[in-house]
């Protein structure tokens, strides 16, 4: 994949385009289903399929105050396009200028002489522009003109329509199930693991402690899913208790943190190295337990339950 972050960074040679376009959050079911359509027509006609997307959220920038966390960083979301089908991603550095461009002046700088599409597959919701004035019937009317296909795609998993916000949501409440179902697999979080208290090898249980940053997390409370390495290569997702929160037992602590102990793994050395950290189930809430021998029963209990529902032994 070709990641690219200006126009002028983007192959003279390039040829004609399909085109998708969208935040992409997430990379949930209604976007893969965008990119499913996008590459049916790309093979059909033999192109490459280029997603457009935008870093920071446009929110971040015109309204910082309601700005969303994210569920996916920008690498992280190159990535997950290219498993959807994508060829190529044009990153988008949002401004403020560019949020003041017309719709007209988006399609001509970036969907036809930047990108030279002959199809774009956008969700049927979607809009652009200054004061997001552009629809998808915009987008059609030009196409008209200029020689470019439209294609708007429901986002529609059933009763609930796939969205990021939908997930996030879902998050929020813990309801990693929900938000596992709208993704079309477990929601997971990816960073480097930083230097902790090392409080959890002194109880038994080493954990790898990755910051959370601007990231959308589930809820505070326990989990059971997967500890992967990402950096190396023929590692395997080993079978984790997930802590999510700041460690309400011991006073003074705030920083809220994610802390993934792979079972029976206890003398890993992770620190600095890449991981990501997957949501299968919700154990429970996290508690304020009055001593560490009653914290530490309770980790076992944790264990023995990520054990079952993950059906590892």
């Amino acid at each position: 994949m070709r990641i690219w972050r200006s126009l002028d960074e983007v192959p003279a040679d390039l040829g004609r385009t399909v085109l998708v376009i969208g935040n992409f959050d997430g990379v949930h079911l209604g976007h893969q289903h965008v990119v499913r359509r996008a590459r049916e027509l790309a093979d059909r006609d033999g192109l490459r399929v280029v997603a457009v997307t935008f870093d920071p959220h446009p929110m971040a920038v015109l309204r910082p105050e309601h700005a969303p966390s994210m569920l996916t960083g920008i690498d992280r979301r190159c990535v997950l396009l290219a498993e959807a089908g994508v060829d190529d991603v044009f990153v988008i550095p949002f401004s403020r200028e560019i949020a003041s461009w017309s719709p007209q002046e988006f399609i001509d700088r970036v969907v036809c002489d930047g990108l030279h599409a002959a199809h774009v597959v956008v969700g049927a919701n979607f809009r652009f522009g200054a004061r997001a004035a552009g629809d998808v019937a915009t987008l059609r009317d030009a196409g008209e003109k200029q020689d470019f296909e439209v294609d708007g795609i429901a986002l529609d998993g059933g009763p609930q329509v796939w969205s990021s916000t939908y997930v996030r949501t879902c998050l929020a409440a813990g309801d990693v199930d929900g938000a596992a179902e709208a993704l079309g697999r477990p929601y997971s979080v990816v960073g480097h693991v930083a230097r902790g208290d090392r409080r959890g090898k002194e109880l038994g249980y080493p954990t790898a402690n990755v910051p959370v940053g601007d990231v959308a997390t589930p809820a505070d409370g326990v989990y059971a899913g997967w500890l992967t390495l990402l950096d190396e290569p023929g590692s395997y997702p080993m079978p984790a208790a997930i802590s999510v929160g700041t460690n309400p037992t011991f006073d003074g602590e705030r920083e809220r943190r994610v802390e993934a102990y792979a079972l029976d793994h206890t003398d890993l050395d992770l620190y600095d190295e890449p991981v990501e950290i997957s949501f299968v189930a919700r154990i429970r809430g996290m508690e304020k337990f009055d001593g560490v021998e009653e914290l530490v029963a309770t980790m076992a209990r944790d264990v023995a339950r990520t054990r079952e529902l993950l059906g590892v032994s």
